[in-house]
């Protein structure tokens, strides 16, 4: 019984001719895809519209698109040109009450763009509230914007951080692990001294350089005995 269910129904795809693309309104649908599933991929369509113009044409829903008839494929853009012509509810249709005609119908593809454009911008002619909210881009059916809806970045307070000791990592006079000099005032390091230039702490005077060496304050000589408040020396 299953092998001649299998013979029947090659014989009926042998019959019908396969379409590995099925135009429909403008739209290359492949042929591998479920009826029901290919449709949806036209703009304005969805699976419950898709399913509704499958059941008043009485075509299976499980079959793939490729094996349509061109029959068929013209009464499904006819219904889809014409949604009247199926007898669908009104509250089915994507459309009501059109502004400038006053009938109901079902659009797809571009026309959508193209009817929200014309809406928003008869809104912003007439100066009506929705017309000024969709022209500072704010929202336009009652949704809240003090938390949400917010553009641009966020807003906050800089946070004070502690005070570093002198000589630490990242302290303003600190030397950079990049070996940048220190900020301008600043100390110089214990032992360091720049190539070509060297300060004595002692005498306060620049002194010259021995063969790019930093001179020490004391170097083998006797400094000046200091005095104390009595008037002794040390």
């Amino acid at each position: 019984m299953v092998f001649i269910r299998v013979i029947l129904k090659l014989a009926y795809l042998s019959s019908t001719e396969y379409q590995h693309i099925v135009r429909i309104v403008g739209n290359d649908i492949p042929g591998a895809k479920k009826i029901i599933v290919g449709l949806t991929q036209i703009k304005g369509i969805g699976y419950n519209f898709a399913n509704a113009i499958l059941e008043s044409l009485k075509i299976n829903t499980n079959k793939n698109i490729g094996n349509l008839t061109d029959p068929e494929v013209q009464s499904i853009e006819k219904i889809i040109k014409d949604s009247s012509s199926a007898n669908f509810p009104q509250w089915f249709l994507n459309r009501q009450k059109d502004i400038e005609t006053g009938v109901t119908k079902h659009l797809i593809t571009s026309d959508i763009a193209l009817a929200v454009r014309n809406d928003i911008e008869r809104e912003k002619a007439m100066s009506s509230w929705r017309g000024y909210r969709h022209m500072y881009g704010l929202k336009v059916r009652g949704q809240r914007t003090r938390t949400t809806g917010r553009k641009g970045g966020a807003v906050g307070v800089q946070k004070g951080g502690k005070v570093l000791p002198p000589g630490a990592a990242g302290a303003p006079g600190a030397p950079s692990a990049e070996g940048e000099a220190p900020a301008e005032g600043a100390a110089p390091a214990e032992g360091e001294a720049a190539a070509g230039k060297g300060t004595s702490p002692a005498a306060g005077k620049e002194t010259a350089p021995a063969a790019g060496k930093a001179t020490s304050p004391a170097a083998g000589k006797e400094t000046a005995p200091k005095e104390t408040k009595g008037g002794a020396k040390k």
